[in-house]
């Protein structure tokens, strides 16, 4: 029988196959961003001329502009995502039932659509800024903010991203034991007061696992910045690689700008290591919520409006008077769009829930930093750009000599969406398993349970609210997705993403309305039955 040593014990080969597993399935999954930074160590002397012009000319305004953007990112989605997951989890006031699901409606939003409304909207031309100087006379107004800019960014972005913080930490306040929240209160603390100094930093893992996929998100777009003409670093990678004609000074400035992101989950990390987030000693229970009346009630329901209005209502107005107002019908290939988009994204989101678990939990039976590092690796997908991770994916498919043969599949297209957005459903995931005790864990095993009985039994029926979520997310993103669908998708397979921004970028923005349409309306059915599902106890 053969023994292998790992983590300090000794395993056979049934025992070690599910051990190793998980680890191969890591890297294959990371083969494209292993690519990337492998890229560095194979420096050109075209790409260093092209590195150098950068560095010299426009890359130190490039990361300003990023630098900015990311941290108003951050303050715009833990700011709205936090408090509105708090009112609707802990407290009682007009309009909750219905917030509590409506909340999460802006991830059927693309960035992309959201800027395009914004922009025909609030613009010189636009029915707002005409209004405004008819009703004042005036020819224009100096004062009057400019939709394409950096604020403007920084505002559209965090209207669309904020529901990844408000649905983890909603799960996280919604099952945290009772008995904290009923302590506070025994000491005298009201719903602020129990909300600092208790449940926020109990929902810490959750809270940092959706800044982490905004942000990376965020810096990850490029449709919505292209139109809005501000400059990021991806700006600059697309620009190395399309108009200076140089792939790998683009792959070379991926790989500066995936290092950042890998450095800054490693500290948030290594700052939570010596934390524990779990409770024991109860089962979990709905929180007693607070009544709020009167102002208090009024200030929570507008709190909870002002989102969901500006980062869904608002837009699908836009967009839907855009499309009636064209006198444009539908065509009969958008429902061979639509059936090709629901295809991938369920497709998708199954097969990202499943590797999540088996990665997740692998984690936590290893004991070891050997697959907790492989899974962050994994997890540096989200902050890829779509088209720089394509192109990664076809430099592979051809050293393997395999690109005659799955190239322009929806197979690629599928390894391209979870390379991409498996982090999604990996952190959603992680974030789940700890807040479950390892104490649980220890007190099935010591009454026979095994390792794949203690998962099915216990850990997938307390991470339903997690597995859901975890779908939902990769879910409407791959809905959304379009750089790498535009560079993959088999010949003649387009998608609603692809079909809106085809016509947005020749400017028939009322011929885009009804493709951007159909996607929010596409993601709007598991939006809902997916938001409904988790509410209930």
């Amino acid at each position: 029988m053969n023994w292998l040593r790992i983590d300090n014990h000794s395993y056979n080969y049934p025992i070690l196959r599910p051990r190793i597993t998980p680890i191969l399935l890591s890297l294959v999954l990371a083969l494209p961003i292993l690519g990337i930074f492998a890229a560095l160590l194979n420096p050109q002397s075209s790409s260093g001329g092209v590195l150098l012009h950068l560095i010299n000319t426009v890359l130190p305004g490039y990361a300003w502009t990023t630098l900015v953007l990311a941290l108003g990112v951050t303050i715009g989605v833990a700011s709205m995502g936090i408090i509105t997951a708090w009112l609707v989890a802990t407290c009682e006031f007009p309009g909750k039932r219905v917030f509590e699901w409506a909340l999460i409606l802006p991830l059927a939003m693309p960035t992309y659509v959201m800027a395009y409304a914004y922009t025909d909207f609030f613009q010189f031309s636009g029915p707002i800024q005409t209004f405004l100087r008819d009703l004042l006379g005036v020819d224009r107004l100096p004062w009057f903010p400019e939709p394409r800019s950096l604020w403007g960014a920084i505002c559209v972005l965090s209207l669309a991203l904020y529901p990844y913080v408000y649905l983890l930490c909603r799960t996280a306040f919604l099952e945290r034991s009772p008995r904290l929240i009923e302590a506070a209160r025994t000491l005298g603390a009201g719903p602020w007061g129990a909300f600092w100094q208790v449940a926020l930093p109990m929902a810490r893992p959750a809270t940092m696992a959706g800044v982490a996929l905004a942000l990376m998100e965020a810096v990850a777009d490029y449709g919505a910045m292209s139109y809005f003409g501000v400059q990021t670093m991806t700006t600059g990678i697309y620009r190395a690689w399309l108009s200076m004609g140089d792939r790998m000074a683009a792959v070379q400035l991926s790989a500066a700008l995936l290092g950042v992101i890998f450095l800054l989950l490693l500290l948030e990390h290594a700052s939570r290591r010596k934390m524990r987030f779990a409770t024991s000693g109860q089962r979990f229970r709905q929180i007693k919520p607070w009544r709020l009346q009167g102002r208090k009630a009024f200030w929570a329901s507008l709190a909870c409006l002002l989102p969901l209005l500006f980062g869904f209502i608002l837009p699908v107005i836009i967009m839907a008077y855009l499309a009636i107002s064209s006198g444009e019908s539908l065509n009969e290939r958008y429902w061979s769009w639509l059936g090709n988009t629901i295809t991938l994204s369920t497709l998708t989101a199954i097969c990202a829930v499943v590797i999540a678990v088996w990665l997740a939990y692998s984690a936590r039976l290893a004991k070891g930093g050997l697959q907790q590092i492989v899974n962050r690796m994994v997890s540096l997908g989200y902050a890829v750009p779509g088209a720089v991770l394509a192109v990664g994916i076809l430099v592979l498919l051809g050293q393997l000599d395999i690109a005659w043969l799955i190239s322009g599949s929806v197979v690629v297209l599928v390894y391209a969406y979870l390379t991409r957005f498996l982090s999604s459903s990996l952190q959603t995931v992680e974030a789940g398993l700890s807040k479950i005790t390892p104490s649980m864990d220890a007190s099935a095993m010591s009454l026979g349970s095994g390792r794949w009985e203690l998962l099915r039994k216990i850990h997938l029926p307390l991470l339903r609210r997690s597995l859901l979520t975890a779908g939902l997310l990769v879910f409407v993103d791959v809905m959304k997705e379009l750089p790498a669908t535009l560079v993959l998708r088999p010949f003649n397979f387009d998608t609603l993403a692809v079909v809106t921004y085809q016509l947005a970028s020749d400017e028939r923005l009322a011929e885009a309305a009804w493709p951007a349409l159909t996607i929010v309306l596409a993601g709007l059915l598991p939006v809902i039955i997916l938001s409904r599902a988790m509410s209930k106890d």
